[in-house]
């Protein structure tokens, strides 16, 4: 694994970054892995640069292939790929990849069970340009497909992992793709794994479901809550399908009241699953406040300025952790 840089960055890509962090770890990793993995390719739909496939690219450029921009054909290729025994990553933008390819998606690559590993890029608030680039819908969308596996990294340490575990596991994998510099959340003895939830901090009073990025957003809050004489857990979900509920039901009956922070719709997502878990073990009256993104196209912005406007910042989880806490 690279070594992490430890600075605070400045505004690039994607958004400014505070402590360590890697550049590319996507890119990175798949380069890494291809050197035993012969079978490894690379697609994508006019977005090497955008993706952060470059570096492999670089490396294995007869294992590279860019369609130009045309999603639907990039997937069918990925597809293709995989008939002849190739595990094909295809790497495009979220919103791309998940509107105007889905029905690709759901015959080419999951009907067929074909091992293509979808890398959605820039997801959700972390996208810049607004509604025609924002995919805040994308965990509801691919996790509704039958046998896809749907992955939301917190850091550039589980995005490496989950993008290992995807190419040595068959099948249709539908991963949302951190790029540029990339912040480190987690340490070196964080492990992976498909379909587990992570509980990264014990509590007897809140817990936190949270998912992706917004795990770090969590941990912070439950730091400050702390000061406030309020113990939080936060338990991370990184894998949305399939789902951990025994997880979350085991922390929310050591806390009897939750909160759940995604970067996507509040609904279709991890707190519908939350909540419909939640149900199904007699826990529905439980209270539970969920927090993500509202029915609406979304501004454009940085994606600090973003997460402010529209309630997905430490300050926002902070409050609602002490306001549940008192109830």
């Amino acid at each position: 694994m690279a070594e992490a840089v430890q600075r605070t960055g400045t505004m690039g890509d994607i958004a400014d970054v505070e402590g360590p962090y890697e550049v590319a770890p996507f890119g990175q990793e798949l380069r890494e892995l291809a050197h035993a993995q012969p079978e490894i390719v690379g697609v994508t739909a006019d977005m090497g640069r955008y993706s952060d496939i470059g570096p492999f690219r670089e490396a294995f450029p007869d294992r590279f292939f860019n369609v130009g921009m045309a999603e639907q054909s990039a997937i069918m290729v990925g597809a293709g790929l995989a008939k002849t025994g190739k595990v094909a990553f295809v790497a495009t933008y979220a919103a791309f990849m998940t509107r105007r390819a889905l029905d690709f998606v759901a015959i080419a690559c999951a009907h067929s069970d074909a091992n293509v590993k979808l890398m959605g890029g820039s997801p959700g608030l972390v996208n810049p340009y607004g509604g025609t680039h924002q995919a805040i819908e994308d965990l509801a969308v691919m996790a509704s497909i039958p046998g896809v596996t749907v992955i939301d990294p917190c850091d550039a340490v589980e995005l490496r992992q989950a993008v290992r575990a995807a190419a040595t596991t068959p099948g249709t994998f539908y991963i949302r793709n951190l790029r540029g510099k990339v912040s480190v959340v987690l340490d070196s003895t964080y492990e992976f794994e498909i379909g587990k939830a992570k509980l990264l901090r014990p509590g007897g009073d809140v817990g936190i479901v949270s998912t992706g990025f917004m795990t770090a957003r969590a941990l912070e809050a439950a730091r400050r809550a702390e000061r406030s004489g309020v113990n939080c857990g936060v338990l991370h979900m990184p894998t949305i399908k399939p789902f951990d509920s025994e997880g979350v039901i085991g922390l929310a009956r050591r806390v009897g009241r939750l909160i759940t922070v995604e970067n996507h719709l509040r609904f279709g997502g991890l707190g519908s699953r939350v909540v419909e878990t939640l149900f199904d073990a007699g826990l529905g009256t439980m209270p539970v406040e969920r927090i993500g993104l509202g029915d609406t196209f979304h501004a454009c912005g940085s994606q600090a300025y973003l997460e402010e406007l529209y309630g997905l910042d430490v300050d926002t989880l902070t409050a609602a952790v002490l306001k549940l806490s008192s109830q």
